[in-house]
C-alpha cells in the first residue's frame, strides 16, 4: 500500500493536507487489530503522508475507565470505533509538535499515561533503517502479533507500508501453526512468546521458518537466545523504547544515524533522527528527558571497545540491599540458566533490616520439583557478589506481564511483598 490517499471514514470537515495547518488534529483509533488491520493501515498511511490527522492508537482490550482516562490525558479531537467516528469535547488540548504523525501512550513508574509524539520523519527513518539492517526486500511480509497501540506493534505496520506489503495480523502467538504465518518472512516478538514457542511441539521449526525475528521489549536471557538460535531461528535482539520509535540498537549496534553514549551515572543515552518530538502537553517532562540532543533513558549499560552496547537493566530496577546496589537484570541473567527455572524475574522486597531483600520470582520448569532458594543463591554467588544472591523466593505459574509483553514491575513488587 502506498503512503498516499486520505483514509475513508476520516473525521468530517478536515482539510486535505493537514500538515499545513497550524494545529493538526489528533484522531484516536480504537479498533481491533485483527478485524480492522486494513483500516488501521489506511489511517496510519494518511498520518504519515500528511493527508489525514495524526493518529493515537488505543488498545481495545483496555477497560472502559482506562480508555476514558487515556482520552482525557491525551486530548484527541476525534475517536473512531467500530460504531463510527465521533468528535470529542476536549478543553484546551495542547497542539501537537510540528510534524507529529502518531502519538503513542506510554506510562512511567506512576502509571500515569504520557503521549509520546512521533514524527513521520522519525517513524520512516526507524522503519527504513530496520529494513535495511535486515536486508528485507520490497514486498516481503511481516507477521503482526503485538498490539499496534504499542510501538513494537505499530512499527510492524510502518515497515509493511515502506516495504509495499500488508502485515498478517494475529491476536496472539500461542501455537506453532500461528508462528508459521502464511507467507511471512519477518516477525517482531517479545521473549515470553519465543519461550512459549520453543516449548511447543513444532514451535522451534516455526521460528526457524522466518528470515528474521526481532526480539526485544524485555531482557532477553542468554540461554533463551542460544536455544532459539540453536533451533535455527535467525534472532536479532533489539533495544529501544517508544521515545526512539522502537528498537534502534540491533544486536548491540545502533541503526544507521543513531548514536549511543553512556552517561557518568551509567545511563544509556541515545541521539539521532528516530527520537520523539516530546510528550504531548507535558513540556516539563520533555525537557527533563533530554540532555541537549540526547534522550536520557532509564536503563544502565556499557559500551565495549568495538562500540557494542550491553544493557545492564533499568536504573530504577536497582535493588538497595544492606547498602549495596544490585542490578536486577544481572541476577536474572544468572538465574535464567539455572536447572529447573523456566522463567524468572527479580525485584526488591522492603525489609526493615536490609532496606530491600533481593527476591527471585520463578516459574519452575516442573512445578512438582521447583528449584530451592539455596540452589539459586549458590548459582548467583558463583558469578556475582554474595550480596546479589536472592534472599527470598516466590514460585508462580507465570511472570505477570503488561499488554506490551514486558514484565509488570508493579505486579512483581506486590508478589515480592506478599512472600514470606
Amino acid at each position: 500500500m502506498a503512503l498516499t490517499g486520505r483514509p475513508p471514514g476520516a473525521p468530517p470537515d478536515l482539510p486535505d493536507n493537514l500538515t499545513s495547518m497550524n494545529r493538526r488534529p489528533l484522531h484516536a483509533v480504537l479498533l481491533p487489530a485483527v478485524a480492522q488491520a486494513g483500516r488501521l493501515l489506511e489511517v496510519l498511511a494518511a498520518a504519515l503522508d500528511g493527508t489525514g490527522p495524526a493518529v493515537l492508537p488505543v488498545d481495545p482490550r483496555l477497560p472502559p475507565d482506562k480508555v476514558a482516562g487515556l482520552l482525557r490525558a491525551l486530548g484527541p479531537d476525534t475517536l473512531e470505533t467500530t460504531a463510527g467516528t465521533e468528535r470529542l469535547a476536549q478543553a484546551d488540548s495542547a497542539p501537537l509538535a510540528p510534524g507529529t504523525a502518531v502519538v503513542i501512550a506510554t506510562s512511567g513508574s506512576t502509571g500515569e499515561p504520557k503521549g509520546a509524539e512521533l514524527s513521520a520523519a522519525a517513524l520512516r527513518h526507524s522503519a527504513g533503517a530496520s529494513l535495511a539492517r535486515l536486508g528485507a526486500q520490497p514486498g516481503e511480509r511481516w507477521l503482526s502479533c503485538l498490539p499496534p497501540s504499542h510501538i513494537s506493534g505499530l512499527q510492524v505496520f510502518v515497515r509493511s507500508l515502506l516495504a509495499g506489503s500488508e502485515p498478517v495480523v494475529l491476536p496472539r502467538l500461542d501455537s506453532a501453526a500461528a508462528a508459521a504465518g502464511p507467507g511471512c518472512q519477518y516477525v517482531s516478538l517479545v521473549p515470553t512468546q519465543v519461550r512459549h514457542l520453543l516449548d511447543e511441539p513444532g514451535g522451534p521449526a516455526a521460528l526457524a521458518s522466518f528470515r528474521g525475528i526481532l526480539l526485544g521489549g524485555a531482557t532477553v536471557p542468554a540461554g533463551l537466545l542460544a536455544e532459539a538460535r540453536a533451533a535455527g531461528a535467525r534472532v536479532i535482539t533489539t533495544y529501544g523504547m517508544t521515545e526512539t520509535c522502537g528498537g534502534c540498537v540491533y544486536d548491540g549496534q545502533p541503526l544507521d544515524g543513531v548514536s549511543v553514549r553512556i552517561a557518568a551515572d551509567g545511563r544509556i543515552e541515545l541521539a539521532g533522527p528516530v527520537l520523539f518530538s516530546g510528550y504531548r502537553g507535558r513540556p516539563e517532562l520533555s525537557v527533563a528527558a533530554m540532555d541537549g540532543p540526547w534522550f536520557v533513558t532509564s536503563d544502565l549499560g556499557r559500551l565495549d571497545e568495538s562500540g557494542r552496547l550491553a544493557v545492564r537493566g533499568r536504573a530504577d530496577g536497582m535493588i538497595n540491599t544492606g547498602g549495596e546496589k544490585v542490578a536486577a537484570d544481572d541476577v536474572v541473567a544468572v538465574l535464567a540458566d539455572c536447572p529447573g527455572v523456566r522463567d524468572v524475574a527479580v525485584t526488591g522486597r522492603p525489609d526493615p533490616e536490609w532496606g530491600e531483600l533481593v527476591t527471585a520470582i520463578v516459574v519452575p520448569a516442573d512445578p512438582a520439583h521447583p528449584p530451592g532458594l539455596a540452589v539459586l543463591r549458590a548459582a548467583v554467588r558463583g558469578k556475582l557478589a554474595d550480596f546479589a544472591a536472592p534472599r527470598a523466593l516466590v514460585l508462580v505459574p507465570a511472570i505477570p506481564l503488561l499488554r506490551s509483553g514486558k514484565p509488570d514491575l508493579r505486579a512483581l513488587r506486590r508478589l515480592a511483598a506478599g512472600s514470606d
